[in-house]
């Protein structure tokens, strides 16, 4: 089985970069082969890896409500083979993207389907880094289950640590197997408070490091550039490095 690692937090914190800077860890330690999932409906993690969406499992699905079956193929057949030209596949890592829902504010049908996708794909790769939407929904329809880490992403706002610590105690009481919930402080100004850690450290989750505020990371996303490309000795690369040892070196 892969090693599955599920980002979350609330919108604004930088969580896309950060699993950005998760795929580009895993490559330089030599950990692959790596499946990065687009969990949210608004595809960004493409642009972070520096691939382009072409395809996602919502628009095989559509095509399959619509009738778009070609002529003595079953639609089973027809989703199966869909799906699979669905996978963008990198030299380094493959891509595959949820997409839009099938209809205003449905989401169901989308990740039952992501769901099932990626149990069937999960056999082909050591680890899967899942991007999933911002807030706590992914949580409560069980899109993010049964996995061996939650990296949940928060700024340095009580806010954020409120939402931080929500959803680690959503994921918890929902028993979806979730085996460890870690914590990242982004666009940090410097090491957080006692007391911040004492919240957390009551709340159960493990703190594994903050990232600092950086120049770099607003210009790369400014002029379009791929995250993933940032240099290694960036300060923000080096601390985000540094966290996912914290829970690397174990795996």
């Amino acid at each position: 089985m892969p090693m599955s690692i599920a980002l979350a937090g609330k919108g604004g914190t930088g969580k896309t970069t950060t699993a950005g800077f998760l795929v580009k860890y895993l490559l330089k330690n030599g950990k692959s082969p790596i499946l990065a999932v687009d969990a949210d409906s608004n595809v960004n993690f493409n642009e972070v890896l520096g691939l382009e969406a072409t395809d996602s499992l919502g628009q095989a699905r559509e095509e399959m409500k619509k009738g778009d079956v070609p002529s003595g193929m079953t639609k089973d057949v027809f989703m199966s083979m869909r799906l699979e030209q669905a996978v963008i596949e990198s030299g380094d890592f493959d891509l595959v993207v949820m997409g839009q829902p099938e209809g205003a504010g449905c989401y169901c049908a989308a990740n039952t389907l992501l769901t099932n996708f990626l149990e069937r794909l999960s056999e082909n790769y050591s680890y899967i880094v899942m991007d999933n939407e911002a807030g706590m929904e992914h949580i409560s329809r069980l899109t993010t289950k049964n996995i061996d880490v939650l990296l949940i992403v928060t700024d340095a706002s009580r806010r954020g640590l409120q939402a931080a610590i929500r959803i680690h105690e959503l994921a918890g009481g929902l028993h979806i197997g979730v085996q460890r919930s870690c914590l990242i402080i982004n666009q940090a100004k410097g090491e957080p408070p006692e007391e911040v850690l004492a919240k957390v450290r009551d709340a159960g989750l493990e703190y594994i490091g903050s990232v600092p505020a950086d120049d770099m990371v607003y210009e790369f996303d400014f002029k379009g550039r791929p995250m993933i490309e940032m240099p290694e000795d960036s300060p923000v690369v080096q601390a985000a490095f540094a966290a996912f040892d914290r829970f690397m070196q174990d795996a």
